[in-house]
């Protein structure tokens, strides 16, 4: 039997008594495409900060390749497999392209203060660096501030950092945000390849036409609660999942 990537069981948080996540329940695969989507105010952020260990659950389990970690931390969810990008863009800003992926991808390292002490060698780190960048389509810009770089290559570089940590499963919050359709369409293919190397990949997104055409499964939130689960044209033909995105032109027949 195949131990789910994620798993998340009855999961459930309350704010000021409303329940942002209501009782969510769903697993995904290794080397599963999942779209997580739903209207504003669904709990999509939420749940994304439930599974990253930002935020703790008022009742349910997480669980990473197996393992409970509903009450880890953060740090013990990467170290299990987990990577998350961010929105908002945060590289350091100041430092190299390559020197962001770098320090990324010496995070084993760190894990051991004595062994980072003894090792000084980042030759492995800048091969790997290196190796990344040219995966998510930065090859060439690894000298350059990566305060420099415009907005869809910064978003590139927030996903090579993630890769960077040797994730299992990557989070990815909106990584089309910001982009025009040209840009929006090049990214999720290389999304695509991304996945298509190993990585499981759970799609936050608000741009449905690409989500619709990448992802090979969606995850519908309305209300903090999982409306639909299935094939994507499948689900978008809900009339449930129609009704919570009444107003917007969505093409399921593309």
């Amino acid at each position: 039997m195949n131990v789910p990537a994620l798993a998340l069981y009855d999961l459930a948080i309350r704010f000021g008594g409303v329940a942002a996540v209501d009782h969510v329940s769903f697993s995904i695969s290794e080397g599963d495409f999942v779209g997580l989507i739903g209207p504003n105010g669904a709990g999509k952020t939420t749940l994304i900060r439930l599974i990253s260990g930002i935020l703790a659950p008022d009742s349910g389990r997480v669980d990473l390749l197996g393992a409970d970690v509903t009450r880890r931390s953060t740090a013990t969810r990467v170290r299990r497999g987990l990577a998350l990008t961010h929105q908002v863009v945060r590289p350091f800003r100041t430092m190299s392209v390559l020197d962001n992926i770098v320090l990324a991808a010496g995070h084993r390292r760190t894990v051991d203060p004595l062994r980072a002490l003894l090792q000084t060698d980042r030759q492995p780190e800048r091969e790997r660096a290196e190796s990344i960048l040219r995966q998510v389509g930065l090859a060439g810009v690894e000298s350059k501030l990566a305060g420099s770089l415009p907005l869809g290559q910064l978003k590139r570089l927030e996903i090579a950092r993630a890769l960077a940590l040797d994730p299992t499963i990557v989070l990815l919050d909106e990584p089309l945000a910001g982009l025009n359709n040209a840009e929006a369409a090049e990214q999720i293919d290389m999304i695509g390849a991304v996945n298509a190397s190993g990585v499981t990949i759970l799609l936050v997104e608000h741009n449905l036409e690409e989500v619709i055409r990448a992802c090979r499964r969606l995850i519908v939130l309305a209300n903090g609660r999982v409306i639909g689960d299935g094939l994507p044209r499948d689900v978008m033909r809900q009339d449930d999942v129609r009704a919570a995105y009444l107003g917007q032109s969505v093409d399921v027949h593309a």
